[in-house]
């Protein structure tokens, strides 16, 4: 991989918070726990599972009960949504994935603990969906794995007309994703760690592997300017 992590430490600064994504209002608790009520009637007595392609199969922050392959037919991972905070700032806007439509996604498949399921719910939900502008974002995607098709809920997948993901030329969201750092971190980081946890579970993007190489082409570039 060319995104080595000693560029990927290069990307990496100290960023004070400065506060909720510009132009977005944050959740309050009772929406939050409007959210999740409606999600666990929508799943009912069946186990709740949920769709990782990105951050959360690296960083699931809940005890799972399985975990398993699983492909979504008719999404795929995009840098595609732009962001000013976390991993990005107002003086540097950056990228985040989402799910968009077309193509297909492998990714992870969790089953959460029926036990602890509304507290690991609520905690995931409260982690993902910070923003009332972005709830449209909590989908319930078809996955298939080895035992057949399964219900999954999944976030950050984009509806047909979002305003709020627009996908971007491939040298332009490398760009981006080379300077972007915030208080959580930096993009080039998010896209690393992605990457390597994807490949542990032996699943291959074409398009992120083509793009990390590109982002530590920028890198480079941004040290010898």
């Amino acid at each position: 991989m060319k995104l080595t992590p000693e560029l990927v430490a290069l990307t990496l600064r100290d960023v004070s918070d400065d506060g909720p994504e510009p132009g977005w209002t944050p959740l309050s608790e009772a929406e939050l726990d409007h959210l999740v009520d409606g999600i666990e009637r929508e799943a009912g007595n069946d186990p709740l599972l949920v769709f990782a392609y990105g951050s959360l199969i690296w960083k699931p922050e809940f005890e799972a009960v399985s975990r398993q392959r699983a492909t979504a037919y008719g999404w795929h991972r995009s840098f595609s949504l732009k962001i000013e905070r976390w991993r990005a700032s107002s003086d540097q806007p950056g990228l985040m994935m989402a799910l968009e439509r077309g193509g297909q996604c492998d990714g992870i498949l969790f089953e959460l603990s029926a036990e602890r399921r509304r507290q690991d719910l609520r905690a995931l939900v409260a982690r993902e969906i910070r923003y009332r502008e972005v709830i449209d974002m909590v989908r319930w995607v078809s996955v298939r794995t080895e035992i057949g098709t399964r219900k999954a809920l999944t976030f950050w997948a984009s509806t047909k007309r979002s305003g709020l993901t627009q996908s971007l030329p491939i040298e332009q969201a490398s760009q981006l994703i080379a300077r972007a750092c915030g208080q959580g971190g930096s993009c080039a980081e998010y896209l690393h760690n992605t990457i390597v946890d994807l490949h542990a579970e032996g699943i291959r993007d074409r398009n992120l592997w083509r793009l990390q190489a590109l982002v530590a082409a920028d890198i480079i570039a941004a040290q010898t300017t």
